[in-house]
């Protein structure tokens, strides 16, 4: 396993920086906050760039690359921020098309033309969650019923991939939007809405039915896509937290105090060398799952919840310390520095906490029985 980036891989990143900064300064994230803009142009300029089409196959007009190279542009859209239906498109929706080996949409997202999310957790549990959610076979098609929490872009996206219980197991619809009923639940970082979905008595069949239930194949499928979902939520919430360190130690280096910069005190110089390390950490093992995803390697289950975990305890300590160094200015809403420490926040929420992938990783190791 190589933990070297290639050359285009480095091109990759340095080009998605150059496009990030220029399209989404500060001041379009905080017109989303303030509610005089939603991203609509950013999300124009990523399409234009053909960014929709970087994990989908060349046949189906993408750009083929791999889940490193998604890896990096997630990156690069926490660094920034960006509100955009890049992130759930890419790392929700795609992934369970393409693990249950479905083509359905993947020209049309390729194309930048619909967006997609999936519609997994129940009560805020994504992993193996109490599933509510019922398929039940009429003919030929099957009726589903149920509730779906924290569905990212729940309601912009225009397509779901749904999660649902079957009498033969779990399975997965793809449904649209316009059929199902969206609410918006109010969170502190507006560039990721999340919303909950209700599902009534919601009929699908054919080409919409992803993973049937009662296919041996459902379960891993599914387990497998929300891997790839975990992996770019922390690395997206990692970015974030290096970005706050960063800004962090320009402004201990500039701010004065008795005399001298306040980063020249040797307790500040041991706090911002515990958010380095923690960014490190965190940022190391992100990287390692994503490379076990790539390779297909046995170690992805374990990897993923390390990653994810160490993201959630890196914006704990990175958030806590950026807004304390920070001073009063910190608590500003005219600075930007809230920005990064609510998207850190709302990251660490989504897909499981790190008290969550923890217990998940005792499960994997055989420390805990299976919740």
């Amino acid at each position: 396993m190589d933990f070297e980036f290639t050359t285009d891989q480095l091109e990759l990143r340095a080009n998605a920086r150059a496009v990030l900064e220029a399209a989404c300064p500060a001041t379009v994230v905080r017109a989303v906050y303030e509610g005089t803009g939603d991203g609509t142009a950013l999300w124009g300029q990523l399409v234009q760039l053909d960014w929709p089409g970087l994990a989908i196959p060349e046949e189906h007009g993408g750009m083929g690359l791999g889940m490193v190279e998604l890896a990096i542009v997630v990156e690069e859209l926490g660094r920034a921020v960006a509100p955009t239906p890049l992130l759930a498109t890419l790392t929700q929706f795609v992934p369970l098309l393409r693990e249950a080996g479905s083509t359905r949409l993947l020209q049309e997202i390729a194309a930048g033309t619909v967006t997609g999310t999936l519609a997994l957790a129940e009560d805020g549990v994504w992993h193996r969650p109490r599933m509510h959610t019922t398929a039940r076979r009429d003919g030929r098609d099957w009726v589903l019923n149920g509730v779906k929490s924290h569905v990212l872009d729940g309601t912009t996206a225009d397509w779901l991939a749904v999660v649902a219980q079957g009498n033969d197991g779990v399975g997965a619809f793809v449904v649209p939007a316009a059929a199902v009923v969206a609410t918006p639940i109010e969170v502190m970082d507006p560039t990721l809405p999340i919303a909950t979905v209700l599902l009534n008595d919601l009929t699908v069949g054919g080409e919409d039915v992803l993973l049937e239930p009662g296919d041996p194949a459902a379960a891993q499928a599914i387990e497998r896509a929300l891997q790839t979902s975990v992996t770019a939520m922390a690395c997206s919430t990692v970015a974030s937290c290096r970005r706050l360190f960063e800004i962090t130690l320009d402004y201990a280096k500039q701010r004065e105090q008795f005399g001298r910069p306040i980063g020249s005190f040797q307790a500040l110089k041991h706090r911002l060398a515990d958010l380095y390390l923690a960014v490190e950490r965190a940022a190391s093992l992100a990287w390692f799952a994503a490379l076990t995803i790539a390779e297909d390697d046995d170690r992805r289950a374990i990897a993923v919840a390390m990653a994810k975990a160490a993201a959630g305890e890196c914006q704990r300590l990175v958030v806590r310390d950026a807004l304390q160094l920070h001073g009063g200015i910190g608590f500003t809403w005219e600075h930007d520095l809230h920005f990064l420490l609510k998207r850190a926040k709302v990251g660490d929420g989504l897909l499981g906490t790190a008290a969550c992938h923890r217990a998940h990783l005792a499960e994997f190791l055989g420390l805990a029985a299976p919740a």
